[in-house]
């Protein structure tokens, strides 16, 4: 039986929670973003003092949303261009003198994609939209996000920055685009819903492999997405993407938060629904024709989801599968990800041929999936220093506790 949660982590599972929702609120009522988020951030400060020390309120999100907007007033007071700020100020008091019952029913209207679509605006360069994001969805950190970009931690910081200036130079209305101009902007919206996704699937931090807030939410606004725009094929695609990935997560993790690898992986404990789900996605999608790489991904995912086990895997479509994925999509990872299929499917040689190529890219040189492929590599040519220098090399990559203990695991069996 888990242990129950400490005063302090139950505090963070509500700011995971509420953070991204309470921003887009203070960002909608006071047209200024950075504005809206260290008013937030002073909400939360505040609550880790109050909470810890009186316990959780009834309705922390109201709480929160209070307090974050009571900031907002005295910040607004203090500013120097007070008399044009007077509309902002009497809409806070407005809502401050809303009845406390009332206000909890709609305390958290959902305003988040809007937020995204604000954040994916086409003035902004698209890996700043992404980052801005991931920022304000989920809460996530500059390192979390640099990581995902493998950026260092201050380019991050500043592009995220340069962001918010520009969307409150440029006036960027706060809502959704109209439908003629939907297209333009969903690129980028999906790319940041995968991300924030992949943060949650297979965290780059922290103690735990995964963050079940983040997926989850991630696959909530995917379906919103689906149906915003339903002839979307790639839209379409992303959702079914989540779905089967999302399906592995209770296999993934053993019982002490232990990273399980897919071959080792319990497949009843894989959840049935999801991959039928996403399995009838991604065929309702295919008979039109629109291929494009979410599709593409759910497929490769698919493969595995209708695997009866890991020799049954059919490595070779998911091999052509990546080959058709780098005509979209030309990056190392999708190469990187082609090369471990081949070393599964015992293809070593031009396995090694195309990692050895990767490893004169100086991206590749911190990132950790690219270590444990060289080391697959080398186990399977039965080259054991090699491979241990690349799990070594993996271990000094990883920020997160669970996948370290997972490679130590590896250099461990490796030594026996």
């Amino acid at each position: 039986m888990p242990s129950p949660l400490s005063s302090k982590d139950q505090i963070e599972r509500v700011v995971r929670e509420e953070w991204g929702r309470i921003l887009s609120i203070m960002v909608k009522t006071l047209g200024d973003f950075q504005l809206a988020e260290d008013c937030t951030q002073d909400a939360l400060i505040a609550a880790m003092t109050h909470w810890d020390r009186n316990g959780l309120p009834r309705s922390p999100a109201a709480w929160l949303l209070q307090v974050a907007r009571r900031k907002a007033i005295d910040r607004l007071r203090r500013d120097k261009s007070f008399a044009n700020k007077e509309a902002e100020l009497s809409y806070l008091f407005d809502l401050e003198n809303i009845h406390a019952d009332e206000k909890e029913q709609a305390v958290i209207p959902d305003e988040r994609l809007q937020m995204i679509f604000v954040c994916c605006h086409p003035t902004l360069a698209e890996k700043s939209r992404v980052a801005l994001t991931l920022r304000a969805l989920g809460g996530l950190n500059t390192d979390q996000i640099a990581a995902a970009f493998l950026d260092s931690p201050d380019t991050m910081r500043r592009r995220i920055t340069r962001a918010k200036q520009k969307i409150a130079g440029a006036g960027i209305p706060y809502k959704v685009p109209e439908t003629e101009d939907l297209p333009v902007r969903l690129a980028s919206v999906l790319r940041t819903l995968y991300l924030v996704f992949n943060e949650g699937y297979s965290a780059s931090s922290g103690r735990d492999l995964t963050r079940v807030d983040l997926s989850n939410e991630a696959i909530r606004l995917a379906r919103i997405t689906a149906r915003l725009m339903p002839e979307s094929c790639e839209v379409q695609g992303l959702l079914a993407l989540m779905l089967l990935h999302d399906a592995r997560r209770h296999a993934r993790v053993g019982p002490e938060g232990e990273l399980i690898a897919l071959e080792n992986q319990n497949r009843a404990r894989w959840n049935g629904d999801q991959i039928k789900e996403g399995t009838a996605i991604l065929e309702a999608c295919l008979v039109k024709g629109e291929i494009g790489p979410y599709q593409i991904q759910a497929a490769i995912s698919g493969v595995h989801g209708v695997s009866a086990d890991w020799r049954d895997t059919d490595w070779a479509q998911i091999i052509d599968l990546y080959g058709l994925l780098y005509r979209f999509e030309p990056t190392p990872v999708v190469r990187l990800n082609q090369a471990v299929a081949l070393c599964m499917d015992d293809r070593l040689e031009p396995a090694e041929k195309i990692l050895n190529a990767l490893a004169e890219l100086d991206d590749m040189q911190g990132y950790l999936p690219f270590h444990l492929a060289r080391a697959e590599l080398f186990q399977r040519m039965q080259n054991s220093n090699q491979a241990h220098d690349a799990l070594s090399r993996a271990l000094e990559c990883s920020q997160n506790e669970a996948e370290a203990t997972f490679i130590r695991a590896k250099l461990s069996q490796l030594l026996h």
